[in-house]
């Protein structure tokens, strides 16, 4: 695990709700490709249903950072793409299943016209720092 530090309210800034304002450590930097609803044979898990993409995104993002030698911890910023605001507490609650209230990362949410393919709701991204 690498050194992190987390400001969630640095001053002159409101505290921040689900994410930290700022996100800093030493190491090597991973950066995890938008990750989709889908399964290892490449289907599509949960159509039309936000939790069971959400979960699905999830588990994605965290095989992709155990390639990488990494964990949820050391995961310093998460971006989302959305098809639907409506779709956040979905995310928030599976990365509740990953992630601490103390240790979350900065992040971003964005609302897109659309996806790769129109079935996805959500992509999520995400960048971390592993002990070098």
């Amino acid at each position: 695990m690498s050194a992190l530090t987390r400001i969630p309210a640095p001053d002159g800034l409101a505290p921040a709700a689900q994410y930290s304002h700022v996100v800093l450590g030493t190491g090597t930097f991973v950066a995890i490709s938008g990750q989709l609803a889908l399964d290892a044979d490449g289907t599509l898990v949960g159509e039309g249903d936000p939790a069971a993409q959400a979960r699905q995104v999830f588990e994605n993002l965290r095989r992709c950072l155990a390639a990488a030698g990494a964990t949820f911890d050391d995961v310093v910023k998460l971006t989302y793409f959305v098809t639907d605001m409506e779709h956040l507490p979905a995310i928030r609650t599976a990365r509740a299943e990953h992630m601490s209230e103390d240790r979350l990362p900065a992040a971003s949410a964005v609302q897109v016209a659309a996806l790769v393919r129109p079935e996805f709701l959500m992509e999520v991204e995400a960048f971390a720092v592993v002990a070098s």
